[in-house]
């Protein structure tokens, strides 16, 4: 989630959206607002076709993040992984960007994924999804990128860090990063375990194509050097906390799936609850920064009731951080 501001700032009279699309051929009159979370996404049509433009602000998201993130998309289609790649601008360039008196942003554009997003499917094909997650693991343990490189674990810890000690009183989640941050220096890690991971790999960004039984994968912004379960206690987040029979079946069977394609150690399976455990802290310390320095004296409809909203979820967080380790 990006900070609160910025958020209103970039949304504002959708100048920051116009000013980009220029960049890329379009339907005039199309451009329509879809949604912003960690960054902003704007749905428009070229030749009647549905395409999305995506941007984020150059003080959250560097403009060697987005260009690490899109040569890993672009590798991974390459080499026959399905998933959506940026369409290059009038000017034949991946990213493009545009000046603003709050600062500078940087967008890409994206055609639409092939298929319907897995929370949309009554029966998760949960093996297809475990094989198609391994996959990319597998393209991921040979990946050299010829450029930046994409931030690891110990940057988004770092991170973390940063956010709670301008917030001292936030004594549980300080103890829970020594704890987190420990464990994962003692964590081997070899070619075979940890690479550049999805992060997000879940039913909203995994789209199932019914006729091929293939899935198709958009949203890489998150994609972080980690070890591989991590990737997949992120996928099972709604199975591991729900806990329920069929839960637990749907997490077997993607398990099940994930093997037939590669390797999974069964101590990294019994190590889910702890990688989501830094999930928890890394998402906590991002809805902090979200809302510090929020306070605004003119403020679109929406924007006191998101506030609320995400100080819930931080309320429900520190609740995990007390949990026995």
């Amino acid at each position: 989630m990006m900070n609160l501001r910025n958020m209103v700032q970039g949304l504002e009279a959708d100048a920051v959206a116009l000013g980009l699309i220029a960049h890329w051929e379009h339907d005039q009159g199309t451009l329509q607002f879809w949604r912003a979370s960690s960054t902003f996404v704007y749905a428009f049509k070229r030749k009647r076709k549905t395409y999305f433009l995506r941007f984020a602000f150059e003080q959250e998201t560097p403009l060697g993040h987005i260009e690490a993130e899109l040569e890993f998309m672009q590798y991974l289609r390459q080499h026959g992984f399905p998933c959506v790649i940026p369409l290059p601008s009038v000017n034949g360039r991946l990213i493009e960007s545009v000046q603003l008196p709050q600062g500078r942003y940087h967008g890409a554009v994206f055609g639409k994924a092939d298929g319907v997003p897995l929370y949309e499917v009554d029966e998760l094909p949960c093996e297809a999804w475990g094989r198609s997650l391994a996959a990319l693991h597998a393209l991921s343990q040979t990946y050299e990128p010829a450029g930046g490189r994409r931030q690891s674990w110990r940057e988004a810890l770092l991170f973390a860090e940063s956010v709670l000690r301008r917030h001292p009183h936030e004594n549980e989640a300080m103890a829970e990063l020594a704890r987190v941050k420990a464990w994962l220096e003692a964590m081997p890690a070899s070619k075979e375990t940890y690479g550049l991971v999805h992060y997000d790999f879940q039913t909203d960004n995994v789209f199932w194509q019914e006729k091929t039984k293939q899935l198709s994968v958009i949203d890489f912004d998150d994609s972080m050097y980690h070890w591989f379960a991590m990737d997949i206690a992120a996928a099972l987040a709604d199975q591991l906390e729900d806990g329920s029979p069929e839960s637990e079946a749907e997490l077997q069977a993607f398990v099940r799936g994930y093997r037939s394609v590669r390797p999974l150690d069964e101590a990294m399976v019994k190590a889910f609850p702890r990688f989501r455990r830094f999930a928890e802290l890394y998402s906590f310390s991002r809805l902090l920064a979200s809302l510090e320095n929020s306070g605004l004296e003119e403020a679109p409809d929406w924007f006191d009731g998101l506030k609320t909203e995400l100080r819930q979820y931080c309320d429900e967080m520190r609740q995990g951080f007390a949990k026995p380790w």
